[in-house]
């Protein structure tokens, strides 16, 4: 995974891309009506049960916007509410407050639907060894917040990009020759170029992993698109001698049946891909 420096970064790039989009060269709509020197107070209310989710991301969005905004909260991510629940007062300028407003919700209303569906999964899977992954389908430009709202639900994040993990899938095998081949080739690449990066490997047959497991140093097997028995079949195969996880167009109604299949993890790119943002509103008191 990516470290805690470039995590920052990636947070960093996304407030500053949102305030250079939703400002521009500035918020006439404020401009025009309101005070220079107005003060004013809002608050983040909740208008449908979930689980919450950017509380720290919207405090860094009123920084940046303005250092003197005051933030005072009553409810921190990962806490489930309901309807009526108000989240944190912003108190500070009333230009500021509605400079950021628009970034804040769209933010927090996107990250909070995630963490709602991801800790549905993790619910599910209780008592289970099987933890949920995130995937790389995440909506351009804000793959940070998005995987930071996977953890808030109580997922695990899966690679964060390209360059973080090497993951031979599908296309990969079949350009390099086979998975024999690309292995091969994966190991020498790594080993020409000083780099240490944990190898995963996608399986469309039995035949696959018996042929994956000839290699030693591989970190997972990508148990794609197997049914319940064919997966059970796997995991006695792999036998631990790497970690296993199951994918393809796994659902909440499939989820658990996979999980008792004995997997170390399920990969869902539905958990980013398919929700509907929970709806939040920042209201002036």
């Amino acid at each position: 995974m990516i470290s805690k420096e470039q995590m920052s970064i990636e947070l960093q790039g996304i407030i500053k891309n949102g305030i250079r989009e939703d400002i521009g060269e500035g918020d006439h709509s404020s401009l025009a009506c309101i005070p220079k020197d107005a003060k004013g107070k809002a608050k983040l209310l909740v208008k449908e049960k979930g689980i919450i989710a950017g509380v720290e991301f919207a405090k860094m969005i009123f920084k940046e916007v303005d250092p003197d905004l005051i933030v005072e909260t009553f409810i921190d991510d990962g806490t489930r509410v309901n309807e009526g629940d108000i989240v944190f007062f912003v108190t500070g300028s009333s230009q500021s407050i509605l400079k950021a407003e628009r970034l804040v919700l769209n933010a927090m209303q996107r990250m909070s639907a995630i963490a709602t569906k991801t800790k549905k999964f993790v619910d599910l899977l209780k008592g289970t060894r099987t933890k949920i992954l995130d995937t790389r389908k995440t909506t351009p430009g804000i793959r940070a917040i998005e995987k930071w709202a996977v953890k808030i639900g109580g997922g695990v994040n899966h690679r964060f990009a390209l360059y973080d993990m090497i993951m031979l899938k599908d296309n990969h095998i079949d350009f390099a020759g086979g998975v024999d081949r690309a292995i091969k080739k994966t190991k020498n690449y790594l080993k020409e170029n000083n780099l240490d990066l944990k190898i995963i490997v996608e399986a469309r047959s039995l035949e696959e992993i018996e042929s994956i497991l000839d290699h030693d140093g591989i970190h997972r097997i990508l148990i794609d698109n197997f049914n319940y028995e064919d997966t059970e079949k796997a995991v006695k195969l792999i036998a631990g001698q790497c970690e296993t996880e199951s994918s393809g167009g796994i659902t909440l109604q499939t989820a658990r049946k996979y999980a008792e299949c004995g997997v170390d993890y399920i990969s869902s790119g539905a958990l980013t891909h398919s929700v509907s943002n929970m709806d939040l509103s920042l209201k002036a008191i």
